[in-house]
């Protein structure tokens, strides 16, 4: 079988991007991203195993799911063995690049694409997958992604959103510090890093949503949605799409 290739839209504009979301795309990509993985300790890998999971819980064989971030394609192949149809978009064509290897011939569709302005006819997906604090990394308006992902999911279907709780700041703050020595992202701006926030010298800032500021968006969006912890190391923010 011939892999497909990777499909790159006109809803990635480079001039458009922010700093952060260049660093993504160009820095922390491909087999650098995996290195991030690689090195998480112990309970930071409980936390990435318990999240997927939770989204597995949702995913019925005859679902079509689409990844926002999908990156090098950690959870895409995960999610291979349980949809009947898996798409994974990211704005790193080198990432997206990795996933193709990494993945070999099995039936994922891979596009270069803004999670902010997907290039998707209106629902075509069963489950829209958004997690490893993806929310807060992607640097866009979040109502607008939030939009974009309920336009094209199914009616009936959901949109799973993840960030970090805030319980475990100190297992997240440690992980940052690896990846930090090993040279992935700038030096820890030590001074600057507080309040679920971690600031690199370099100008890389790590955010992530509270749960009062999930149920702030959740209500002036007029969404019907859930919010639940997950491990004491995530938190899921859970659209119903109507």
């Amino acid at each position: 079988m011939t892999q497909a290739p990777i499909r790159k839209t006109h809803s990635v504009s480079r001039n458009s991007e922010t700093p952060v979301k260049r660093y993504y795309a160009d820095r922390l990509s491909a087999e650098r991203l995996k290195r991030c993985y690689e090195i998480a300790p112990k309970r930071v890998g409980q936390y990435l195993e318990a999240e997927i999971g939770h989204v597995m819980e949702f995913i019925e064989p005859s679902n079509c799911v689409l990844e926002l971030g999908c990156g090098y394609g950690r959870v895409l192949d995960r999610l291979l063995g349980v949809a009947h149809s898996v798409t994974g978009i990211d704005v790193s064509y080198d990432s997206l690049q990795y996933a193709r290897k990494t993945l070999g011939e099995r039936g994922v569709h891979l596009t270069m694409m803004d999670a902010a302005t997907l290039g998707f006819a209106p629902s075509q997906f069963d489950v829209v997958v958004c997690i490893q604090n993806s929310l807060s990394a992607f640097k866009v308006d979040t109502p607008t992604l939030v939009r974009e992902s309920m336009r094209v999911a199914k009616r009936g279907g959901l949109c799973l959103f993840a960030t970090y709780s805030e319980r475990f700041w100190d297992h997240r703050l440690e992980w940052f510090r690896l990846q930090s020595e090993e040279g992935l992202i700038g030096e820890i701006d030590w001074d600057h890093t507080r309040e679920d926030i971690i600031r690199c010298k370099d100008g890389f800032k790590a955010t992530t949503f509270s749960r009062n500021s999930l149920v702030k968006l959740t209500k002036s969006l007029g969404l019907a949605a859930d919010i639940r912890e997950v491990d004491e190391s995530s938190l899921f923010w859970e659209i119903h799409v109507p």
